[in-house]
C-alpha cells in the first residue's frame, strides 16, 4: 500500500513576499499605485482566510533514470522527464512526487472577476493564488528537507510537468500514484489541474543529489512567472 503524507496549511505558515507580487505586476522597485495596492491588500486578506491550502506527497522506489532517452522508470511507469531533468536528478535513490493546492475558493474568485467587469482585480487574485500554491509546495518541501537532513540525506529542487521539456501528459501518471483527487485536485483529459491554483511535481532524494540555488538557469520557459520574479 502506498503511503501518502498529507498537510493542511494555514496562510500564516506560508512565506509570500508581497514585493515578488509587485514584480510580477510590473512594479519591481516601487510601491503599487492605486488601485493595484488596494486590490492586492484585498486579495491577501481573502487568502488569509482560506482553509483549503493543502499538500500531499508519496515517495517511490526503486527508480531507474535513463539520461540517454530522458526517462524516469518506476516499476511499470515511465515518466518522460527529458534529458535536462535526468541530469538534475542524477544520484537520486528515491523520488518524492507531490500535489499542492491553494484550493478552489481563490481559483473561483479570480475566474469570476476575470470574466466579469473587474478583470484587473481578478488578475491580482489570480497571481496571489499562484504564489499561494507555490508557497504550499515550498512549505512542504522545507518540512521534508529538514526531516531528510537529520538522516544525512539531501534533496533536489522541485520540478513540475511542463518544465524543462517534461511532458505535461505525465500529469496522469503522476496522479495515478495517489488516491483519487489528492488534496481535492483533479485532472482534465488534457492534464490541466482543477482547482487551477495547484502545482504538482517531483523531488529527487539521495545522499549524492544536488540542490540548485538558481533553477531558472536550466529552464527555457520565457513566460514563467517565477522567471519574472
Amino acid at each position: 500500500m502506498i503511503k501518502i503524507a498529507e498537510f493542511n496549511f494555514r496562510f500564516d505558515e506560508l512565506k509570500i513576499d508581497p514585493m515578488q507580487i509587485h514584480a510580477v505586476l510590473g512594479f519591481p522597485d516601487s510601491p503599487l499605485p492605486e488601485p493595484f495596492n488596494l486590490f492586492l491588500d484585498e486579495s491577501m486578506t481573502f487568502a488569509s482566510q482560506l482553509t483549503e491550502i493543502k499538500a500531499a506527497y508519496t515517495i517511490m522506489e526503486p527508480i531507474e533514470i535513463d539520461p540517454q532517452i530522458g526517462c524516469l522508470n518506476i516499476g511499470c511507469k515511465t515518466f518522460q522527464i527529458g534529458k535536462t531533468l535526468c541530469k538534475e536528478l542524477r544520484g537520486a535513490e528515491k523520488i518524492l512526487f507531490f500535489v499542492c493546492t491553494a484550493g478552489k475558493s481563490i481559483s473561483e474568485r479570480s475566474s469570476l472577476l476575470l470574466k466579469g467587469e473587474d478583470p484587473v482585480r481578478g488578475y491580482i487574485y489570480d497571481q496571489v493564488g499562484s504564489f499561494l500554491a507555490d508557497a504550499a509546495a515550498e512549505r512542504m518541501q522545507g518540512i521534508f528537507q529538514t526531516e531528510m537532513a537529520l538522516l544525512g540525506v539531501k534533496i533536489t529542487n522541485r520540478y513540475s510537468p511542463g518544465y524543462c521539456n517534461w511532458d505535461v501528459a505525465d500529469q496522469h501518471l503522476l496522479f495515478s500514484l495517489f488516491p483519487e483527487a489528492p488534496c481535492g485536485v483533479t485532472l482534465t483529459q488534457s492534464a490541466l489541474m482543477h482547482p487551477v491554483k495547484s502545482v504538482s511535481g517531483l523531488i529527487g532524494i539521495g545522499k549524492n543529489v544536488s540542490y540548485r540555488s538558481y533553477p531558472c538557469e536550466i529552464c527555457q520557459m520565457k513566460d514563467c512567472f517565477y522567471r519574472k520574479v
